[in-house]
């Protein structure tokens, strides 16, 4: 069996895009090496040549960082989006533009992830939000994420910064807002980086079916929902999903 090395960052939704990719690879006698941790630390290693198989970049802004010359990119997997949501499905509020001069109904508090708060500084500037009262509450990523959970039908309601796939998506009780200024940036596209010459190393009929592999961010949503609220692994995730076991037909 050959082996090659596999690596994804520390996060969920990376390690349930990661799963379906390994799926794929030891169906063609293939043995990855899993090499996990944080993003900037991985992008070193894809550098050196150290890491065969970047699962996944975001692009083609997100990971614009972990493209160096020789690197390949592979498949379209899916697109992920950043988004900013309100915590009460049946609010009547419908776009970012309208949300400041939202009621008292609303929080002018926003929990944001880290990740996300250079965006949501755009859209505090784009929609004139700070002169509305709203400011951010930056918190690292899980304890912001626990925090927005919390918040789904409670009162008063809350803006809710997400990127697309997430387990909060599947799990439901919130509505996207329009974001017609775009301050939350346009769709990615998430797509394998391989090490420079590894791609002519590689079968063809594995390159073809990963190539042509078709998630989405409600697929990832669902194997994130799966692995963080039903103890599922990301392996039992991912066969779940093959099996048309994870979402409903």
């Amino acid at each position: 069996m050959t082996s090659l090395t596999l690596a994804y960052p520390d996060s969920t939704i990376h390690e349930a895009t990661a799963a379906t990719i390994i799926r794929v690879l030891e169906a063609n006698d293939i043995e990855p090496e899993i090499v996990t941790g944080p993003k900037q630390a991985l992008a070193d290693l894809l550098r050196k040549g150290e890491i065969d198989i970047y699962v996944a970049a975001w692009l083609p802004e997100e990971d614009a960082n972990l493209l160096s010359p020789g690197t390949t990119q592979l498949g379209k997997l899916f697109r992920p989006e950043a988004c900013c949501c309100i915590s009460d499905e049946n609010s009547p509020l419908t776009s970012l533009g309208a949300l400041a001069q939202a009621g008292q109904d609303v929080s002018r508090v926003i929990v944001t992830p880290q990740f996300l708060a250079k965006r949501m500084e755009h859209v505090l500037a784009a929609y004139a939000l700070a002169d509305a009262g709203f400011t951010l509450d930056i918190l690292p990523d899980e304890e912001a994420l626990a925090r927005l959970n919390a918040a789904l039908g409670a009162q008063p309601s809350s803006i809710m910064p997400l990127f697309q796939p997430c387990f909060l998506f599947h799990q439901g009780g919130l509505r996207i807002l329009d974001d017609p200024k775009k301050a939350m940036g346009e769709e990615q596209e998430a797509t394998l980086l391989l090490r420079s010459g590894l791609r002519e190393e590689l079968e063809t009929d594995l390159l073809d079916e990963l190539d042509e592999l078709m998630l989405s961010a409600k697929i990832i949503s669902a194997m994130d929902y799966a692995m963080r609220v039903e103890g599922m692994s990301a392996d039992e995730a991912a066969e779940a999903w093959q099996r048309g076991k994870l979402l409903p037909r």
